[in-house]
């Protein structure tokens, strides 16, 4: 069997074991949070596969690649080069969206530039830019069988001169009051007349003849009227200008249909569909004062006391009540105040001033609290400039195109059809069907084209970028993704499957970190790490196939023995007789639902994927709680009310997205540990003597820092066309500090070997420090024993940077009354650490406080108090509030959701 073959691995905690992973199957990675699965399959086996290809480039890079650190291995061979996709969401540009990110938008960009035809936006009109070939084709198509009369207009500038000029070319009749006139007969031209170039019934025989008055007709005018005797008329234009109205159309290019080119996209918003623009709802945050109880809250700051004055006397001119509520003024009165009306400059007014004075920090401080990404004005979020959209295929202009769930795509794709296309536009029309076919078969249906990429999560990520990697039908590669079951319903798990075999079929070897039963046990190939987490794991328990590994003894193997054991509910806590009430939730593809959400509970939003959930809980809940208690914060969801919000006293997100962009920050501190342990070091007899305070042990810190890579360790080498490059830095060989500062010893450690310490070994070591223990046993009550102090924040997957969230919350003192939001917390947890997450979640219950979790993971829902079920399906076929009430009562239900965990409690799965 040919195989990739490792000897004697022994990369960070991987304990010196030799591998064989098989080429062209299907691998699956597994073991508790921490083993080394991570590091077996990206700091190994894709940094060795990257190396390799890039020795196969140029000289000027092959010079960069001695200083690559290879992996701790003694031998690799038969590496393929690697492709890896991770459970982050890399992608931070707007510009990003679904279409771009599966390589959609440069075929439909060409489709569209082929294949498109213009409409006039002043008469709604298909501009037929023809020749006399097409245009004498188009009238059999429309018109056969029907007797017609073809004329061309002119513009009379000297009627004699017309007269002697058509005398000559051999026109006699003209067209005029829908008939047909001798010209000898017509005393008075009129300034416009159409001359009669031919009159026939249409049929098949009559091309040639069509042909022959076309290329008369557009000698004579360049546009061409076509009159039936029913009073119906086609117009042609050999120009690109509508012949009804004479709006000229622009030229087409591939560009104009690109909203990441200047050619196409809008002018004002550069092709984001966003500006930065003063948002009303925070300059009047509680729209239920009145002007007198400062419901526009700029005008309550003592530097605009003149003009809140002025506003007064201008209200009391106008008879605008000042005591009144401003929801219950008047759309007029309220547009005057805001905007002006010449006696008033307007709120407006007070804001345009202010941006004349931007020079100044404290102005600019104070704009960025008013202000807000908004849809832009211009093209309404659509990205593209209006010329863009005079042109439309199958009904649809490109940024309707891109507006289509990844669903509706589909179904609009196959309406159109190849058939009317010529061969090089059916290619186009191809490829991009096989690319929405595949987003939609992968579990994204839901999915709009034109979502923006970075407000993924980053197992949508993962499944777009599988789909991409389908697409391009590469062989011989090495995939290698993490966790693409992220975010998955239950239920669509085997469509995965289904695509990772399909990739590796395609002579491909595909290596997943997974977690989850079914895909672990039907995988061909399963490596289990362990048995523990850190220093406690690395080693190599079992290579086989996935039937095999539940005869074994390992804690995977014995997690999948328990999830098919039969089970009870298990709620948390009882569910209270106080309640959040959500009014009206109507955002995205929510259906006006009423949601009910008890407090001092464990509440679980469930529903297949795209049903509305993560719009719920951030959209609805997190912004508008912050909203109603006068945040700041982006624009909330469209909602009627929230009724119970003066029982929260803060509210508090938790999701998946990165703790920090730099590499500089680190676990230590994020959890403020670090300025304990940078005092400790200044304590310590030799700091003293050489006069070290405790800013000189921090990388951020010019008296500490190495000079050469300024504490990041490393140096980048920006590569043109690459991914930049990094290596250790030569100077300090990846320590981050000055010698004199190495020097420095606690208990016999310097900075940088106290920075590589585990959690669990830094408890140990600092044994006698009870706040900082305190700090640490955060993070290693949530499973996260085995992270670095030192680790940079940037390399955290989803899952362990919002536990490291959780940390910060759970048992550094937020008192209680807080509402907790969470987005799917058991991302990159096994089954045996589920455990540790409920007890947590159960913690900040027990403290008093509400605690409202997105989760598909049958585990956790299983231990909630109250669900609330969200469905059918995804995208517009979701929304729906398909059950809310307690965990015991849901499992009688028919929803996609409580079917699978019935099944769950009796221990029956798919697998």
């Amino acid at each position: 069997m040919s195989a990739i073959r490792l000897k004697n691995i022994r990369q960070h905690n991987l304990k010196n074991f030799d591998l064989e992973i098989p080429l062209y199957k299907v691998t699956v990675i597994t073991g508790v949070s921490g083993a080394g699965k991570s590091t077996l399959a990206f700091d190994v086996l894709y940094a060795e596969g990257q190396r390799r290809y890039v020795e196969t480039f140029s000289a000027y890079l092959r010079q960069y690649l001695e200083r690559l650190p290879r992996p701790q291995v003694e031998s690799i061979e038969a590496i393929p080069p690697a492709i890896a996709i991770s459970q982050t969401n890399p992608v931070k540009s707007s510009r990003s969206t679904v279409a771009t990110l599966a390589e959609i938008t440069s075929f439909a960009k060409m489709l569209w530039f082929r294949a498109a035809t213009p409409f006039c936006p002043l008469c709604g009109r298909e501009v037929l830019t023809a020749d006399p070939y097409s245009a004498a084709q188009e009238v059999i198509h429309r018109l056969a069988e029907k007797r017609i009369v073809i004329t061309a207009p002119l513009v009379v500038k000297d009627e004699n001169l017309l007269r002697e000029g058509l005398l000559q070319a051999g026109y006699f009749r003209l067209f005029m009051e829908n008939r047909v006139c001798d010209l000898e007969e017509v005393e008075k031209i009129p300034e416009q007349v159409e001359i009669l170039l031919d009159r026939l019934k249409v049929g098949e025989k009559d091309l040639s003849r069509l042909i022959e008055a076309f290329e008369r007709g557009f000698k004579i005018s360049g546009e061409i009227r076509v009159h039936t005797t029913y009073g119906e008329e086609i117009r042609f234009s050999k120009e690109a200008r509508c012949p009804y109205c004479n709006f000229k159309i622009p030229e087409k290019s591939p560009d104009l249909f690109s909203f990441n080119s200047p050619v196409g996209a809008c002018p004002e918003c550069r092709g984001f569909g966003r500006v930065m623009d003063i948002d009303w709802d925070l300059v009047i945050p509680d729209p239920q004062k009145s002007l007198a109880d400062g419901a526009i809250s700029i005008l309550s700051m003592p530097s605009f006391w003149e003009d809140e004055e002025e506003l007064f006397d201008y209200c009391r001119e106008k008879r605008i009540p000042l005591d009144q509520p401003w929801q219950e003024l008047s759309q007029e009165m309220r547009e005057k105040i805001l905007y002006g009306d010449g006696d008033w400059y307007g709120v407006k007014g007070i804001f345009d001033w202010l941006e004349t004075k931007k020079y100044k920090a404290h102005v600019r401080i104070l704009l960025a609290r008013y202000r807000a990404y908004l849809p832009c004005p211009s093209c309404q979020g659509t990205r593209f400039k209006k010329e863009s959209l005079y042109f439309r295929l199958g009904d649809l202009d490109i940024a309707s195109f891109y507006a289509l769930s990844v669903k509706d795509a589909r179904h609009f794709l196959e309406k159109l059809g190849s058939q009317n296309l010529d061969k090089a536009t059916q290619v186009l029309w191809r490829e991009l069907t096989r690319r929405v076919n595949y987003l939609d078969e992968v579990g994204l249906s839901y999915l709009t084209l034109d979502r923006q990429s970075r407000t993924l999560s980053g197992g949508e990520v993962a499944r777009v970028l599988l789909t991409r990697a389908l697409a391009s039908e590469l062989v011989e590669t090495l995939y290698i993704f993490d966790e693409p079951t992220t975010g998955l319903h239950p239920r669509d798990t085997a469509r995965i499957i289904s695509f990772l075999k399909k990739l590796a079929s395609q002579q491909n070897t595909v290596i997943v970190i997974e977690h989850d039963p079914e895909v672990i046990l039907s995988a061909d190939y399963v490596i289990d790490l362990g048995p523990g987490a850190g220093e406690a794991g690395g080693n190599l328990l079992f290579v086989g196939t996935g039937k095999d590994l539940v005869s074994v003894k390992t804690p995977t193997a014995e997690a999948i023995k328990e999830v098919q054991k039969p089970k009870s509910l298990e709620p948390v806590s009882p569910v209270s007789d106080e309640f959040l009430e959500v009014i009206g939730a109507r955002q995205n593809n929510l259906k006006n639902i009423d949601v009910k959400i008890p407090l001092k509970a464990l509440t679980v939003f469930t529903g297949v994927s795209g049903s509305g959930k993560s719009t719920l809980l951030e959209l609805i809940l997190y912004r508008g709680l912050k909203r109603l208690k006068g945040e700041a914060t982006e624009p909330p969801g469209a909602f009627t009310a929230i009724k119970g919000a003066e029982n929260i006293n803060e509210v508090i997100l938790i999701d998946q997205s990165p703790l920090a962009k730099s590499p500089r920050a680190n676990p230590a501190t994020y959890l403020k540990v670090y300025d304990l342990i940078r005092k400790l070091l200044a304590n310590t007899p030799l700091a003293k003597e050489k006069g070290l305070s405790a800013s000189a042990f921090s990388f951020n810190s010019s008296i500490g820092q190495c000079p050469h890579c300024e504490g990041l360790g490393f140096e980048v080498v920006e590569m043109q066309f690459l991914s930049d490059l990094y290596f250790p830095c030569s100077l300090c060989k990846g320590k981050r500090f000055k010698e004199e500062i190495l020097q420095v010893r606690y208990k016999g450690k310097n900075v940088a070997e106290i920075l590589e310490l585990t959690f669990d070994e830094a408890i140990s070591f600092f044994e006698s420090e009870k706040e900082l223990i305190r700090r640490l046993d955060a993070a290693r009550a949530l499973g996260l024993g085995y992270l670095r102090l030192g680790q940079p924040l940037n390399t955290l997957s989803g899952g362990e940077a919002q536990r490291l969230k959780m940390a910060k919350y759970l048992f550094l003192g937020k008192g209680q009354g807080h509402l907790f939001l969470l987005d799917e917390p058991t991302v990159g947890l096994h089954l045996k650490d589920i455990e540790v997450l409920v007890n947590a979640l159960a913690h900040l219950v027990e403290k008093g406080n509400t605690v409202v979790v997105v989760e598909h993971h049958l585990e956790l829902i299983r231990r909630a108090s109250w669900v609330v079920d969200l469905g059918p399906e995804g995208g517009e076929q979701g929304g729906e509030l398909l059950y809310q009430g307690p965990l015991a009562e849901f499992i009688a239900r028919d929803t996609p959701t409580s079917r699978h965990l019935r099944n769950y409690l009796k221990g029956i799965r798919p697998f």
